[in-house]
């Protein structure tokens, strides 16, 4: 895609409010929200864990059908069907329905979300970003996302601190179920209200979506797409980044359980977390396209062994509250580095445009396993041992995906490091 063709910038903003809308239901609310969600739905972490593992399960088989439809359709019809349908799911959601139901709940966003959002949303973004501002398409994205939803986290906070008619202290379940309750409808509400932006606005010219689009997918295509190194190496990197993307969920319960803060200041700390994300999403964009994004791929997984290896040697406890901020600092860099560019490098690593929904796919099915095991696997661990300890474990967990992922990453860079 040359540079004359790139899309507006009003395009990318479209991509980005989407992009996040779409997950604030199944995941951004239990991460800001964890101990109310544990609370007024009656869970314990396992039990959440397998809540988010159906939710993979089902998005593993839609990654692997969504692609071949994003390089057929226009992401316009597709990521608003997406938003529509996952914001239907906030009615069941607001009901707190039994822990059955749930997960079909969950199931149900696995669909809603990754079918016909994510190939669409990966390949539009790859689209805007031409050539030569790979890093910073998908820096802008992450970023982005990470600031719709630190500014969903923000506004679900308010909402659930005027609806809870007690103090936090003297709150019962079902206080919190009803307060969290307009936290959930708003969000809906929202969520359904960008899909009808995106309907009328996230349109390109007749001539781009020709040139992205592909009439029929051969298996010969597949098999070119798959026998790629850089796709292979992709499913390696992407999953341990996740891992650690998924790690930053028990934040806001290691608020609680080791430094004792209650429920409203530890969905601050999520909150926190949240605003991060752009301000790293935008600087590691700029930085990785004026020298390479490869190489600070490579260097996000290094940055965050070093963040969770500091929170897995046990330091970090509630008598040094400003060492607790610096490992959420340190995390928080190294996860969204890794984040914002391991989808930029597909430039790099030679994956044909056109067939970009097919690799997302691809790269994804493997890439996003965490979703299926990271939820129990940190639910077991934080509940066989409780407290520090179990968060101590939880960390030493991602400190070895981290490494595997950052010698992926440096084999990555190595290869395709020079790749014009």
């Amino acid at each position: 895609m040359s540079e004359r063709k790139r899309l507006p910038w009003y395009f990318l903003g479209l991509l980005i409010l989407a992009g996040e809308s779409v997950f604030i239901l199944p995941f951004v609310l239990s991460r800001v929200f964890r101990p109310t969600v544990l609370d007024a739905f009656n869970l314990n972490n396992v039990e959440l864990g397998l809540c988010f593992s159906v939710y993979g399960i089902v998005a593993l088989l839609s990654y692997l059908l969504g692609g071949p439809i994003a390089d057929k359709f226009a992401p316009r019809k597709l990521i608003a069907v997406a938003l529509w349908t996952t914001a239907l799911g906030g009615i069941v959601y607001g009901t707190f329905p039994e822990y059955s139901t749930l997960k079909v709940l969950y199931g149900w966003w696995g669909f809603t979300t990754i079918f016909l959002s994510w190939a669409p949303m990966i390949k539009a973004t790859r689209v805007w970003g031409g050539t030569a501002s790979q890093g910073k398409a998908f820096g802008f994205l992450d970023g982005g996302r990470g600031l719709v939803s630190a500014i969903f986290a923000t506004t679900g906070v308010i909402v659930f601190s005027l609806f809870l008619t007690t103090t936090v202290a003297k709150a019962t379940t079902t206080d919190n179920q009803q307060a969290f309750k307009y936290v959930i409808w708003v969000s809906s509400v929202i969520v359904a209200m960008v899909g009808v932006l995106v309907w009328f606005f996230l349109k390109m010219d007749k001539e781009i979506e020709k040139e992205i689009s592909i009439e029929r997918i051969s298996t010969h295509q597949i098999k070119e797409v798959f026998g790629l190194t850089s796709v292979r190496l992709l499913m390696l990197i992407i999953l341990c980044g996740y891992v650690g993307y998924k790690v930053t969920d028990v934040f806001s319960l290691y608020a609680q359980d080791v430094l004792y803060y209650d429920q409203i200041e530890s969905a601050q700390v999520g909150t926190f977390l949240l605003y991060m994300r752009p301000v790293i999403g935008v600087a590691i964009g700029f930085i990785a396209d004026r020298t390479q994004t490869t190489y600070w791929l490579m260097n996000g997984f290094f940055i965050l062994l070093a963040g969770c290896t500091l929170i897995a040697s046990g330091v970090v406890t509630d008598s040094l509250p400003l060492l607790f901020f610096l490992s959420i600092i340190i995390v928080s860099t190294g996860v969204n580095a890794v984040r914002c560019l391991y989808f930029s490098v597909m430039e790099k690593g030679n994956i044909p445009l056109v067939l970009t929904g097919t690799a997302v796919g691809m790269i994804s099915i493997v890439g996003y396993t965490p979703d299926i095991f990271a939820g129990p696997m940190m639910g077991y661990l934080l509940d066989r041992s409780p407290g520090i300890l179990g968060h101590q474990h939880v960390f030493m967990m991602l400190a070895v995906f981290s490494l595997i992922g950052g010698l992926s990453a440096r084999r990555y860079y190595r290869l395709y490091g020079n790749n014009k």
